[in-house]
């Protein structure tokens, strides 16, 4: 092997690494169809938020941070205090010469804006006037839309031999380019090579990139928007599964095509600014002076936060938990929304008591719904399923084939409505047909889709063994092996909306973007099975001959309760299920009244009109808000208003054996969580790069996603109603403190097995305390394994170091 044949090869597998690596730096984005929240920072949870907003300051333009005027007014209405600042300035190991008064003064000045390094479209379109990017943009997001569409168009685009291949046999016929003046570029298409690979090794070759191209890659990939982070996710998902895929890979490859196309044609008059570029995009990555600012102003309003949390845990519990056996025992999803639910329920009756365990129940199930071949995977997104089911009405195979008709026509209808065809004569013809429908719905008399009637099972069944140890697994979990009452309510969770392209947004996140409903509902037929009982009682779990489990569904749009009654073996006394019922009601208007005063134009009336109004951009705020995860007994958080803004989860360390369950609450819900708190502050801080833009101009494409008009890039993230009430922030953008009452020793030692846990403890994307056997928030992780000591902090202001 030749020198410059070694040097070859080792420039190839340098850049592959940095494509590879801008790849990873993008995140994740699921289709609508059953959307969940993801961390926008994923790939940078090995750095700091500092050197984070330091890297998309340069490459999309963009600061971390709400407006310094939002923390002026914080400290202005005494909410930050100085404290929270010299807190703030104390943590930071970046600039030692910062002082508080300092601090205050730079609150009082906006930092001027940024500009990202250009690309070199950017550049191409200062030379000539030209909107260069926006034409890569337009035909990136045409292309793309029909290559991923999931049953949306009438015509399904070629898919064959993956992204890049398909790509350029479109490119090369595409004469939108060459109309709007970019001239043989079809041309400089066909002459690429055929892998995406080798074209990303001529470009950059062509572009003078080296090995190295720093930052380029990643941004790139950030100027497609969602299109990037859904190519992202195809191949998360295969990851997940076991395979690979290089869809991101391919996307990046196309980009650079472009890149290269326009460096050839204006390399005379961009080739000075461009060098410079290039050695911009390469220096390390550093926070400056006003990032760094932002860095304190943000951690100062979390330990602002953190107090006023720990204060609340402190107080004297205002209620007193009735040691009598309770009549319903209520377990809802952690979900920040199930807080004001739970806090409302038990305070009807002292016989009602709650639990907090993630929404899917510990069921990892793939299901299909009645006369449905689609799989739902409903569990977390980092899981795979492992049991199956299905909603199956026994022997009634004609209401199955039934369904599938009717499923077909409507299907085949919609298509003949959209024709190139058919439709204007559609329009024309059966319009007026319409007329009842149209008012019905704009008045508010549309339903959105309820859950199946039929009853989920297992399929295939599950022997007995296989069941016993999922139902024992499940409420060793839920730390519920005693003390069970006459009734146990499961309930899943869910929203019901009309004319909304984000409704999945609003489901159960622990359930992948659907509702709860399947999950409880197998979970609550398992536990009720006599045969499973008897092995759960040699097992050492008794529950009671008379305990009923009953699965239910709770709607966070109206805070109304579905109970799934009908799937019981033996029906409940009428009284039982009266008293039940009135009970869920009493809770729901309570929850309405709360949520009410939150949401815009709302009254406790008008929230359950609001699920089914067309024109509502706001039907609920979802997780908005959310900022602590407490994972810990009910005991420590009952009667206490969390103000609808924690992730509860009962946990009980001293039932937890080798604190099995405290690994998998570290490993599972508090990641999930961390995703819900950092998409929501993304989306809040970046919504030019991690949002989903402005509801009202949206359009959806291929099924999948949305757009802001009629094409471009695809958006992901949350939309801007989802975190703004027109006027100011209904979320405040703060990083998720994970509060849990167990050894700190046993805490640090799950760490120390779980790097990608431990990364986001030890670069501050999430604060962690453990409680003392009193549930206050004794010890704050000091990164490294090491604890600080913040009981004597309380109350003298300082904090003492310990070592774990």
């Amino acid at each position: 092997m030749t020198e410059t044949t070694t040097v070859d090869t080792l420039h190839g597998e340098a850049l592959a690494r940095a494509a590879d690596q801008a790849v990873r730096a993008i995140p994740p984005a699921w289709p609508l169809t059953a959307t969940v929240a993801v961390n926008p920072f994923l790939g940078q949870i090995s750095e700091t938020l500092d050197n984070t907003a330091a890297r998309l300051a340069r490459i999309g333009g963009v600061r971390l941070a709400l407006p310094r005027k939002h923390y002026a007014d914080l400290i202005a209405k005494g909410e930050i205090i100085d404290e929270d600042l010299v807190a703030a300035l104390q943590a930071s190991t970046l600039f030692n010469r910062i002082d508080l008064p300092a601090l205050k003064a730079a609150v009082a000045e906006e930092p001027q804006k940024i500009a990202p390094l250009p690309t070199i479209a950017e550049l191409a379109a200062r030379a000539t006037g030209k909107d260069w990017p926006g034409l890569v943009s337009e035909r990136i997001g045409s292309f793309a839309a029909g290559f991923f569409d999931q049953g949306q168009a009438l015509w399904a685009a070629s898919r064959r031999n993956g992204l890049y291949a398909a790509w350029r046999a479109f490119a090369t016929h595409d004469l939108t380019p060459e109309i709007l003046g970019f001239k043989g570029f079809s041309i400089h298409v066909d002459e690429t090579p055929e892998t995406p690979h080798a074209a990303i090794e001529r470009a950059a070759v062509s572009l003078g990139l080296g090995a190295e191209p720093g930052t380029y890659f990643h941004q790139l990939l950030l100027t497609v928007g969602g299109w990037a982070q859904y190519a992202r996710h195809i191949q998360f998902k295969a990851e997940v599964e076991g395979r690979t895929d290089t869809t991101a890979l391919e996307l990046l490859a196309i980009r650079l095509v472009f890149e290269e196309a326009l460096y050839a044609r204006h390399k005379a008059a961009i080739e000075g600014e461009w060098q410079q570029v290039r050695r911009s995009h390469v220096e390390p990555v550093s926070p400056d002076f006003d990032t760094v600012i932002d860095g304190l102003l943000q951690v100062a309003a979390e330990r602002a936060a953190q107090r006023k949390l720990a204060a609340t845990l402190a107080a004297p519990s205002p209620v007193k938990v009735a040691e009598l056996r309770p009549v319903l025992q209520a377990a809802f999803c952690i979900d920040v929304r199930s807080e004001v639910f739970r806090r409302s329920l038990e305070s009807v009756d002292p016989a009602v008591r709650t639990l907090g365990f993630a929404g899917f129940f510990g069921l990892g199930a793939s299901h299909k719904g009645f006369a449905s071949d689609v799989s739902e995977h409903r569990l977390p997104v980092l899981l795979k399923p492992s049991v199956f089911s299905c909603s199956v009405v026994d022997h009634d195979e004609d209401a199955d084939q039934q369904a599938r008709f009717s499923a077909r026509a409507t299907r085949a209808w919609g298509r003949f409505k959209l024709a190139a065809v058919s439709s204007f004569a559609f329009v024309e013809a059966m319009g007026p047909v319409y007329a009842g429908k149209l008012m019905c719905d704009g008045l508010g008399f549309g339903k959105g889709k309820g859950p199946d009637a039929a009853k989920p099972r297992f399929a295939p069944s599950l022997d007995l063994d296989t069941r016993a140890v999922i139902a024992e697994t499940v409420l060793k979990a839920m730390s519920l092996t005693e003390g069970f009452g006459r009734f146990v309510l499961i309930s899943g969770h869910g929203a019901n909306v009309v004319n909304n392209p984000y409704a999945s947004a609003l489901h159960c996140g622990a359930c992948g973007g659907y509702a709860g409903d399947v999950n409880v509902r197998l979970l609550a037929d398992l536990l009720n099975d006599l045969a499973v009982r008897e092995k759960l009682t040699a097992n050492g779990i008794t529950i009671p001959a008379d305990t009923v489990f009953l699965g239910g569904l709770h709607d966070t749009t109206t805070d109304s309760v579905t109970l799934f009654e009908d799937d019981l073996e033996s029906d409940l006394a009428a009284e039982d299920i009266v008293r039940i019922r009135q009970w869920l009601a009493q809770a729901g208007r309570l929850t309405r009244a709360e949520r009410a005063r939150r949401l815009p134009r709302a009254s406790a009336d008008s929230v359950i009109e609001r699920s089914r109004d067309w024109s509502e951009v706001r039907p609920e705020l979802g997780l908005a808000g959310c900022r602590a995860f407490i994972a810990a007994p009910r005991t420590r958080t009952a009667g206490r208003s969390l103000e609808g803004q924690a992730f509860l989860h009962d946990y009980v360390w001293k039932k937890d054996e080798g604190f099995k369950i405290l690994e998998l609450i570290l490993t599972a819900p508090v990641v999930v969580a961390s995703w819900i708190s950092l998409q929501y502050f993304g989306s809040s801080v970046a919504q030019s790069l991690f949002g989903a833009g402005n509801k009202l101009l949206h359009n959806v494409v291929g099924g999948i996603g949305v757009v802001e008009g009629n094409g471009g890039n695809l958006r992901a993230g949350l939309p801007w109603q989802s975190v703004h009430d027109g006027e100011n922030f209904v979320h405040e953008p703060l990083r998720l403190t994970v509060a849990v009452e167990a050894p700190k020793e046993a805490i640090a030692d799950i760490l120390k097995r779980h790097a990608q846990v431990r990364a986001l403890f030890d670069n501050g994307w999430l604060s962690l305390f453990a409680l003392d056997e009193h549930g206050q928030m004794a010890w704050r992780y000091a990164g490294n394994f090491a604890w600080t000591d913040v009981r004597q902090g309380a109350a003298s202001g300082f904090e003492q170091k310990a070592a774990s």
